[in-house]
């Protein structure tokens, strides 16, 4: 199993997102650890699997769901409320 891992600035420049909203915004609410990122070697570095986040990035929202309040939970599903 051959993954790609990326620093946030490896990620930010390759999304076109800033670094600070990879932090602030996506980290923990669309990009999930586990899923998404890993600490290796349980520090504070965080490595994030690029073929997990090109994956995710392409799912479209279905329109349903823009109608329902949808909350993300920690282990990568919605709660649909």
């Amino acid at each position: 199993m051959d993954q790609e891992f990326l620093t946030t600035d490896e990620l930010a420049a390759r999304i076109k997102y800033d670094v600070r909203t990879i932090r602030e915004r996506l980290k923990d609410s669309v990009l999930i650890e586990g899923t998404h990122y890993f600490r290796p070697f349980g520090g504070r570095k965080i490595l994030f699997i690029w073929e997990a986040i090109q994956r995710d990035m392409h799912k479209a929202v279905p329109r349903a769901s823009m109608t329902m309040m949808s909350i993300p939970m920690a282990n990568g599903s919605t709660l649909h409320a």
